[in-house]
């Protein structure tokens, strides 16, 4: 369905099996060539400023709108999403099908991605260690297959697929960890906040004079030197080296609570840095508050600032991601969503100019669904889903029933959204 010059409606369904509060994942679950939509709904009755959350159920979907299974009941009172949820959608064990993984009743369960059922069950490492699920390359092997848990703040763990305990780590963690294999020699190392460790868990180097925490991690050759450079935003939002060495410091903001990485300008050299700027929050509970305000930010490859919004509505919960691949232009956009204010999910180019903005609101998930080469945005609120692309055409798999390969982005999903510039997909 066309709804104005450059945007369509391909599908639009209900999913009233799955309850209320969701956090949407996506994936090819049954291996068909095109990806499926898992609901996940997590536990109420927390502060989940400092406790973290466990899911309670899994629902999953095909593109049409069937149920396909569920795991678990939906809660009367569900969680909101203050916090991530403890679950992702990665081929675990390498055998070219895909699981899902996530904590259920203080047990990491591995689960059929075709069917929900449980194929594998662990017990926690620790009480809390149930924060959030990241996927690395501890060992060097063929795949990602180790695993990392953390609690809200302090304490990592990370096991093999066997959930043999490898290290623990205490420090600023932050909010989501970043694996990466920066010096490129085939296993990963963890950027846990502030701290750099090494796939032995060895602290490597720390960013000591950084305040606060690391709400989200991006790397990317941003200033075009050919090496990939690490860009954390935080109290300030700061750009290092792989070694430790700071390179730039923007402190323009308040809080940056979120940066990415793009090519959002095509009349400057290297990359662009869109960030998040607090600048006065607002209700503790989750709610978008007459009393809380943010603005989007853009810097150059050096920190310069080269604009920053000023809002004129209410809204201090933004999150600002990089949207690629969305149609043939070349460039990247800035994506926010979650505004309030009355403000719609929107696509911000590298001016603040709104390329494009979303007809309904809701939180937005974007993937290449059907191996086309082209990203569709989903928005899920209370209604459903509704599947957006830039251009007319079906949801059919470009390569029916080979399955998709899960992008290293899509398993390492996350409410503070961290991320790796590459100049080639899949994204």
């Amino acid at each position: 369905m066309k709804l104005q010059d450059g945007l369509f409606l391909p599908a639009s369904f209900a999913m009233p099996e799955a309850g209320a509060q969701n956090k949407m994942l996506v994936g090819d679950l049954d291996g068909d060539g095109r990806m499926e939509l898992l609901m996940v709904q997590a536990d109420g009755g927390i502060d989940d400023r400092y406790a973290p959350h466990q899911t309670v159920c899994l629902t999953a979907y095909d593109l049409d709108g069937k149920l396909l299974w569920q795991k678990g009941r939906p809660a009367a009172n569900p969680g909101r999403s203050g916090s991530d949820f403890p679950a992702q959608i990665a081929d675990i064990d390498g055998d070219g099908c895909i699981e899902v993984l996530c904590v259920m009743d203080k047990r990491f369960l591995v689960l059929d991605g075709a069917t929900g059922e449980t194929k594998r069950s662990f017990p926690l490492p620790g009480p809390e260690a149930h924060d959030c699920i990241l996927i690395a390359n501890l060992s060097g092997g063929e795949y990602a297959s180790d695993i990392l848990l953390k609690d809200r703040y302090r304490n990592l763990w990370a096991l093999d697929r066997d959930f043999n305990l490898l290290w623990t780590h205490e420090g600023n963690l932050g909010h989501f960890p970043w694996v990466h294999d920066w010096d490129g020699d085939g296993r990963d190392e963890v950027m846990a906040g502030y701290d750099m460790l090494g796939p032995d868990g060895a602290v490597r180097w720390s960013c000591r004079d950084l305040d606060d925490h690391a709400d989200c991690i991006w790397t990317g050759d941003v200033d075009g030197s050919g090496e990939e450079r690490i860009v954390i935003g935080g109290s300030v939002t700061v750009m290092l080296d792989r070694l430790g060495a700071e390179l730039w410091r923007y402190d323009g903001s308040i809080e940056s609570q979120h940066v990415s990485l793009g090519r959002f300008r095509d009349d400057m050299p290297g990359l662009q840095v869109a960030g998040l700027d607090r600048i006065v929050r607002g209700d503790t509970d989750g709610s978008w508050s007459e009393s809380g305000r943010d603005a989007i930010f853009l810097l150059d490859r050096e920190g310069r600032e080269l604009w920053t919004e000023t809002r004129r509505t209410p809204g201090w919960l933004t999150i600002v991601e990089t949207l690629r691949g969305w149609d043939d232009s070349g460039r990247d956009y800035i994506l926010a969503y979650r505004r309030g204010g009355g403000i719609r999910p929107t696509l911000y180019d590298g001016h603040l100019r709104e390329a494009l903005t979303f007809p309904v609101d809701g939180l937005a998930v974007h993937a290449d669904l059907t191996g086309s080469g082209r990203t569709h945005m989903l928005l899920h609120n209370e209604d459903g889903v509704f599947i957006y692309a830039s251009s007319e055409g079906e949801l059919k798999a470009s390569n029916p029933g080979v399955p998709l390969v899960q992008p290293r982005r899509l398993s390492r999903s996350t409410l503070y959204p961290g991320g790796e510039y590459r100049l080639l997909p899949p994204y």
